[in-house]
């Protein structure tokens, strides 16, 4: 959930201190998404190109860091089963 105290709020807007945990870092996106909102517009082309914009952000956390770590774990502690095992596995 982004309703992270005062404290913390003003720190991560005044960039004092980045998120550290997963409470903050909603925050800080949100607010982000809040100010976009408040800038362009409360309509609903604007709310669709924010939720474009995270899910196309959200893919591509996932193809440039989390799957090539998913790689790395599969590769040190071995496939689930064979559905998930590459030739390279072998």
């Amino acid at each position: 959930m982004p309703y992270i105290n005062q404290v913390c709020r003003r720190s991560i807007e005044k960039q004092e201190t980045t998120p550290n945990v997963p409470g903050t870092l909603n925050y800080a996106i949100t607010k982000i998404i809040h100010n976009y909102i408040k800038d362009n517009g409360l309509c609903y082309n604007n709310l669709n190109e924010v939720i474009g914009v995270l899910e196309c952000a959200k893919q591509e956390f996932y193809r440039a860091v989390a799957a090539p770590y998913e790689d790395i774990k599969r590769k040190e502690n071995g496939s689930v089963s064979e559905l998930d095992k590459e030739k390279s596995d072998e």
